[in-house]
């Protein structure tokens, strides 16, 4: 029996499991509301994987580096903060996207006319785009969206467009995402208005309510780096509603009531709350739920994560070629190690001394997981090769050499590198049986909401607006 000296008992409105970004949204909106809410989190700081570094004068982001300001729910949050957090947009160098293509740089088109004189595309597939207007809409709403591209813009605009766009924002395989779920904005202009330009010239035209025109869809992150939002988040819902550290997770339910029994620093937990929110990766949730059968669950901690691993880079002087962009994403044919870079000091000047540069490089993916299991060393060794060999002096001369082989002229003052082997869900065929399986458990156990990654988007854009969405049905109930 446990002693009750070191058991402590809450109850309050609503459980969130997990103080990630959709968690902090969610319990934000219901304390404002009225509610209280005690939010549980296993790691030992909130905002999952939102964490900034300020060191030596660079600040550079451990986890997601950016976001797309493209929902009228993140416009509302920043609003409701009042001042706390603010967003900070790229400068509009930000805007252009690099793509690698035998051994050179080129950049991604932004439009019709660019589309037109890219040599990234073939002269017939710049044929397929002038007439992708006129193309019938496909009748699979399970076609991935590899086949999806290849019918309405053709092969090479998915191995030099969309093929590294899914690297930099899924590390994932168009072959296996399906469109409806990994790309449902891509998925509706198609089945809506028949065409992705066609749909887009419709939409861009059709009327806003006033959040929503503020939403510009530019590339924001957060003055002083994204662990500010979160930061003003806690501080908003109250640290004392935070628990950190929480191990042992168990729910167990009681007619219409939910405990939560876990353990921080030695001491138990026992929270009673007529609502329960999970917000964390679907194999979190095996074996949290007593009441609620495992087979019921399966599908949603079998939902596959891509491995991911980030080496951030940091120079006080950088004398490579210029960084006249957002970063450089290399397709999965041109056969290099990284995933893309990301040129986080180019976007936002703030990020380093005058002169300096911080670049993000990303490697493993669906394209080389196994590149998570290599020592630090070796991951130094790859990430210094990519970053010299496309973006030293010396870059327009390729000449191949193996890592163990080279010897990079460029050498950062600091180097630091994240492993994520649960870093990006991918929304595979499996997610409708998925989102089945959330829905039937919320049908059957009212008071349990299912959120996070699991469904409904990975951006930041997407986390805000589902937790805003969930505390609103809360609140309703």
């Amino acid at each position: 029996m446990k002693n009750k000296e070191h058991t402590e008992e809450r109850k309050v409105d609503v459980t969130i499991i997990g103080a990630g970004l959709t968690g902090l949204t969610a319990a934000f909106y219901l304390a404002r509301a009225g509610k209280k809410v005690m939010v549980l989190e296993k790691k030992d700081h909130i905002g999952g994987v939102i964490r900034t570094v300020h060191k030596d004068g660079f600040i550079f982001e451990t986890g997601p580096n950016t976001g797309v300001y493209s929902t009228p729910d993140l416009v509302r949050l920043f609003d409701d903060l009042e001042g706390a957090a603010a967003p900070e947009f790229a400068n509009p160098k930000g805007k252009q996207r690099w793509i690698w293509k035998n051994g050179k740089w080129h950049a991604l088109p932004s439009g019709l006319s660019s589309a037109v004189g890219t040599p990234l595309f073939t002269f017939t597939d710049k044929l397929r785009i002038l007439g992708e207007p006129f193309r019938k809409k496909g009748t699979d709403p399970y076609e991935s969206v590899a086949e999806l591209v290849r019918r309405r813009m053709g092969k090479s605009f998915l191995n030099y467009a969309v093929d590294p766009f899914i690297s930099g924002i899924y590390a994932g395989d168009p072959e296996k995402l399906v469109t409806q779920f990994a790309l449902p904005k891509l998925y509706r202009l198609e089945q809506d208005y028949g065409s992705f330009i066609r749909g887009a010239v419709k939409k861009k035209k059709e009327p806003k309510d006033a959040l929503t025109q503020r939403a510009t869809r530019d590339v924001f992150s957060v003055r002083g780096g994204l662990q500010q939002l979160t930061e003003a988040l806690s501080n908003k819902i109250g640290r004392e509603q935070i628990l950190t550290g929480v191990e042992k997770l168990e729910i167990s339910r009681n007619q219409n009531a939910f405990r939560s029994t876990v353990t921080s620093a030695g001491k138990v937990y026992r929270v009673t709350s007529g609502h329960v929110m999970t917000a964390i990766p679907g194999k979190a949730l095996k074996d949290m739920f007593s009441f609620i059968d495992g087979v019921q669950l399966q599908p949603i901690y079998d939902l596959r994560y891509a491995k991911v691993v980030q080496v951030i880079a940091a120079f006080r002087k950088w004398e490579g070629i210029p960084l006249d962009a957002f970063g450089g994403l290399i397709p999965s044919r041109e056969k290099r190690e990284a995933l893309g870079i990301l040129f986080t000091s180019s976007i936002f000047k703030s990020r380093t001394p005058e002169g300096g540069a911080v670049l993000s490089v990303f490697m493993g993916g669906d394209r080389r997981p196994e590149l998570i299991e290599k020592t630090d060393d070796e991951l130094r060794a790859i990430a210094l090769t990519e970053i010299n060999e496309t973006l030293g002096k010396t870059a327009a001369r390729q000449d191949r050499k193996k890592p163990n082989d080279s010897k990079p002229g460029l050498q950062p003052d600091h180097l630091e590198i994240f492993r994520y082997p649960y870093a990006i869900p991918q929304y595979e065929a499996s997610t409708e049986q998925r989102l089945e399986a959330i829905e039937r458990i919320e049908t059957a156990y009212p008071g349990i909401h299912l959120a996070g990654n699991i469904r409904d988007g990975i951006g930041i854009a997407d986390r805000v607006k589902q937790g805003y969405q969930v505390a609103q049905e809360i609140i309703a109930c």
